[in-house]
């Protein structure tokens, strides 16, 4: 019996002892939990500082924004205070300068603006473009006035006196070449009207600042070398338009057949089919009522016209000519069926 339990207590002891010696290689449950951390929990904790580094830069981009937008208020209000002002007793060439640096103003602060600041700001700088060309208009010279002698008869057995020689008027100022008509009330526009097929130009000194309007043209081929304040396209056909930098923006309605190159800030489409578009536009393109109307980035160069760009305003580096809103056009996951962009063997690279 004695040998029988000794036999029987060694292989407890022996079980005992290999499990002391095994005990210390096992890991503990928390070591263990934190050596083999779940590869979700990872992940999850990854997204995590993720989106608190978005949250972050977002915050100081906000800042940013907001900081940048009072600076532009304030430049903004300074500035337009000094045009009215140089508009009211001012010289006005001094006057159209400085306004073309508020326009510049704006332009290069567009891709921050909230959109009803950017409104704002296009408002003003519109009014005060209209209030430059009234007061031009007002200081042109006008037509003088003289009175004409009556012819007395001479006496009887007298030399008749000679005639002196009439005072020429003063003559009244050139228009702009083919001026066509402008809004009720308003001074003439700069531009063309009721031509076919004929080549037609104007130059910097006739557009520099001035309100152009093309209308009711046919096969005609216009080329616009300067720095116009806005242009408006209307009821043209099978025409082609060469236009360098507007400083505001171009209104195109009721066009078909064309081909258009412009530079502007903004670009509004109205009425206009099977026609093409060359642009420098620095904010999104709209098309309303177009079909079959395709874009390109602008593509015309001529003599000065650097300095044309210069003083637009616009920025040259930053041109959305793939960016188009069409209003007739909801859908948010299918692109509109009624503009497209030109294919670039298919564009147009020499226009003279």
């Amino acid at each position: 019996m004695e040998a029988a339990g000794e036999a029987a207590a060694v292989p407890a002891e022996e079980l005992r002892a290999a499990a002391a010696f095994v005990a210390p290689l096992r890991p503990e449950p928390a070591a263990a939990a934190a050596v083999v951390l779940p590869e979700r929990l990872q992940r999850r904790e990854a997204e995590r500082q993720q989106g608190v580094e978005r949250q972050r830069q977002k915050k100081e981009a906000q800042v940013v924004k907001e900081e940048q937008s009072e600076f532009f208020v304030a430049a903004f209000s300074r500035e337009r205070e000094a045009v009215e002002a140089l508009l009211a007793a001012g010289p006005l060439e001094e006057a159209a300068a400085r306004l073309q640096g508020l326009q510049k103003l704006l332009t290069e602060s567009v891709r921050f603006l909230a959109p009803y600041e950017l409104r704002q700001g296009q408002e003003a700088v519109a009014r005060l473009q209209g209030d430059l060309a009234a007061r031009r208009q007002q200081l042109q010279p006008k037509k003088k006035f003289a009175f004409r002698a009556l012819k007395k008869e001479a006496a009887p057995g007298s030399e008749p006196r000679p005639e002196e020689p009439a005072q020429p008027a003063a003559a009244e100022p050139a228009p702009c070449p083919g001026t066509a008509e402008g809004e009720p009330g308003g001074p003439p526009l700069c531009g063309f009207s009721g031509a076919e097929n004929q080549e037609l130009e104007l130059g910097p000194a006739e557009l520099l600042q001035r309100d152009v309007l093309l209308s009711q043209l046919r096969g005609c081929r216009v080329r616009l070398r300067g720095n116009a304040n806005t242009v408006r396209v209307r009821d043209c056909r099978g025409c082609t338009v060469l236009c360098g930098p507007v400083s505001t923006s171009v209104m195109v309605d009721g066009c078909s057949d064309c081909v258009l190159v412009l530079a502007c800030q903004q670009l509004r489409t109205h009425r206009t089919r099977d026609s093409r578009f060359y642009v420098q536009v620095t904010s999104r393109a709209v098309i309303e009522d177009c079909t079959k109307v395709s874009f390109a980035p602008y593509a015309w160069s001529y003599p000065g016209i650097e300095r044309d760009f210069e003083s637009s305003g616009l920025d040259r580096s930053r041109n959305n000519w793939n960016l188009v809103d069409d209003f007739d056009w909801l859908a948010t996951d299918r692109p509109s069926p009624n503009w497209s962009l030109i294919p670039e063997q298919e564009r147009i690279s020499c226009w003279d």
